[in-house]
């Protein structure tokens, strides 16, 4: 059990959290809900040990084991995905060192018959079932299975982290999380860049398998699935309810409501009281009525209302100067990553005014080639913006770009110039920094607040061309539509990259599709996206696809009547001569990949016989060292056979024209 006892929290006279307590026990999964910057991430922080209280505390077991998962975090950038994730379980892999460092100690002893042996004996035993106890035959395979869970696919184990989106970058860092399996989980928007089968995964990973669970999060249906507990913090206070999300929201309603009736009735109830006493009280027949009805009103318990935090995101963004007609124009832009290509022959035009949508798949491209519009980063084709383009640009990393030893008022101070120096004060008050809310440190901010912090840079300059990447990831649901609302009204062109269905509609008139290293453009609105991709929700564009766009029957049999008069379609339209080498290639690719695969594996089981060889004699079945190397050999193979049997697949389908 763990507990929070009169925990405070302020800075300088102003208190975001007044001496709340409430008690978390060892199953509990909990949803802490507020608007942005009533203090949900400070809790989780206290929660880990990263933030102490002005008072009060959390108290818990000096052996719990704590996961933290913040909004914002860093990857070191040195190791593969499976290296970072095998960080989980660097405990095991230093016993797993020691051990092979007191097999290799008693191999050099010839004393055997002195205490000393076999203590070292013991030691040993004692160690291996420590291992064996906190599962270290399983660490690939929980590894393997965790990020697969998460989206990963095979081949992405052994590649660098800094290969990857932020989003991805995330997923590593839950991955290590989940696999430490620690008492209690701490987890701030751990959604955000998740696709719709992840969601689901970690949503079944945290119901069944997760100890203690608190979290932050603006995607209802998930905590709505996660959570049995709701813990509102508003106005420093907390209100705890013993129910998911979607009933809380019902049983503050009717809270609120009786609050209000029993408040009603009471002061009806004193008016009369108070009544009565002023018109008798000099009436000495009426004395003591009189005096009964005062010591009434001395012991009555008073009914408070909770307050209701009813402060308002106010954003209007200036007026745009005029560009011309295309601001942006792009002629077959692509771009790779050493040898991966992320996308290729890039056509597009932008018109001016336009609001439009970069939606699919994480790691996609979508911020890559918003990177290549701010020429950013170098690419191949030509990229044209048009005559008096002025960019405002929200980057998905905004939060990190920002000095965390300014305060808010020094933050915006420091980038405005001319007469906006003199409005910085009304300027935080519309975006809810107001008094001193302005003078806190950037440090202290959360997402939803840097957020909006990064929102009010973007204003301090006219700009006829928004390029917004994941704007939405830290707001609130109030924040969010006041954003929504300002962008609908912003007469300049706005590209806007989201997963947030609600949000995109009604805002766009145009969606860009990125997947497959293509880009595809969809007029109309999001819906209309929606209805002919036949799918209910953007996340579904996430959802893992047959392996390099395998079709369906009937789009097989109109392929095979195409092939049979000399033709290869590809998306429906006959292929050309360049479409055709292209495949021609990835087939000899494929069949050099598969002949590699074949001669690692010969290789690899020549030297799992030998092994097997030595286990079978005393020694060999003794030496521990030897007997990791043959599972872990074994677990190679059985990797490498997988990789094998996918691309021999995937070279069938391209000899069969399927593809």
């Amino acid at each position: 059990m763990y507990s929070v006892e009169r925990l405070t929290v302020s800075f300088g006279s102003f208190t975001l959290l007044d001496e709340i307590s409430f008690v978390v026990d060892k199953k509990d999964k909990i949803a802490l809900v507020g608007k942005n910057g009533a203090g949900k991430s400070t809790l989780l922080k206290i929660f880990a040990g990263l933030q102490e209280p002005a008072g009060g505390g959390v108290s818990m077991p000096k052996e719990t084991t704590i996961g933290y998962l913040p909004q914002q975090m860093q990857l070191l950038d040195k190791r593969t995905v499976r290296e970072e994730a095998s960080l989980a379980f660097e405990p095991v892999l230093q016993m797993e060192a020691q051990l092979k460092q007191l097999n290799f100690e008693m191999a050099q002893r010839k004393d055997y018959e002195s205490e000393s042996y076999h203590n070292l004996i013991d030691k040993i035993t004692s160690l291996n079932e420590r291992i064996i106890m906190e599962g270290a035959p399983n660490i690939q395979a929980d590894i393997e299975k965790t990020l697969l869970g998460l989206g990963f696919l095979r081949t992405d184990f052994d590649r660098l982290t800094n290969e990857f989106s932020g989003g991805w970058r995330m997923r590593i860092e839950l991955a290590k999380l989940l696999l430490r399996k620690p008492d209690i989980l701490l987890l701030d928007e751990p959604t955000n860049h998740l696709d719709i089968e992840s969601i689901q995964w970690l949503e079944n990973f945290l119901a069944t398998q997760a100890n203690a669970v608190i979290l932050v999060s603006h995607d209802r249906a998930f905590i709505d699935n996660v959570t049995q507990r709701t813990v509102e913090i508003s106005l420093g206070k907390i209100y705890d309810y013993h129910v998911n999300y979607s009933k809380y929201v019902g049983l503050r309603k009717e809270r609120r409501e009786q609050q209000l009736r029993a408040y009603e009735n009471q002061r009806k109830q004193i008016e009369d009281t108070e009544e009565f006493i002023e018109r008798f009280r000099y009436k000495a027949t009426k004395a003591i009525q009189v005096q009964s009805r005062i010591k009434q009103l001395n012991k009555l318990e008073r009914i408070e209302i909770d307050e209701e935090d009813n402060s308002a995101l106010r954003l209007k963004f200036p007026s745009a100067p005029r560009s011309g007609a295309y601001p942006i124009i792009m002629e077959n832009v692509s771009k790779s990553y050493e040898s991966r290509l992320v996308f290729e022959n890039v056509t597009l035009t932008i018109n001016r005014g336009e609001k439009v949508a970069f939606v699919g798949k994480n790691g996609e491209g979508k911020s890559t080639l918003v990177k290549c519009i701010m020429e950013q980063i170098p690419y191949e084709g030509k990229l044209q913006l048009g005559h008096n383009v002025k960019i405002g640009y929200f980057a998905q990393n905004q939060a990190d770009l920002m000095n965390e030893k300014l305060s808010v008022f020094e933050t915006i101070d420091y980038v405005a110039v001319g007469d906006v120096r003199s409005k910085i004060r009304d300027i935080l008050g519309a975006f809810l920094f107001g008094g001193e809310a302005s003078d806190k440190k950037v440090a202290v901010l959360s997402g939803g607040e840097r957020t909006r912090l990064a929102m009010i840079k973007l204003l301090l300059e006219p700009v006829n061309l928004l390029i917004l990447d994941e704007p939405t990831n830290h707001l609130d649901m109030r924040s969010k539509d006041v954003l929504k609302e300002a962008l609908k009204e912003f007469d300049g062109t706005a590209i806007i990259v989201s997963h947030d269905r609600e949000f995109l509609d009604g805002l766009v008139n145009k969606v860009y599709e990125f997947g497959d290293r293509k880009v595809r453009e969809h007029l109309g609105g999001i819906y209309e996206f929606l209805e002919r991709k036949k799918i209910e929700t953007l996340h579904d564009l996430e959802k893992k696809i047959r392996p390099n766009n395998v079709p369906d029957t009937e789009t097989k049999l109109r392929q095979a009547k195409q092939a049979s008069a000399g033709m290869i379609p590809e998306n429906g339209n006959t292929v050309s001569y360049e479409q055709r080498k292209e495949q021609q290639r990835r087939i000899k690719r494929l069949e050099k990949n598969i002949t590699e695969y074949e001669t690692k594996i010969e290789k690899m089981e020549i030297e799992m016989k030998t092994m097997e060889g030595l286990l079978i004699t005393p020694e060999g079945a003794s030496n521990v060292d030897l007997v990791w190397k043959h599972a872990k050999l074994q677990q190679t193979i059985s990797d490498t056979i997988n990789e094998w049997t996918e691309a021999t697949i995937l070279l069938e389908n391209y000899k069969n024209n399927i593809l």
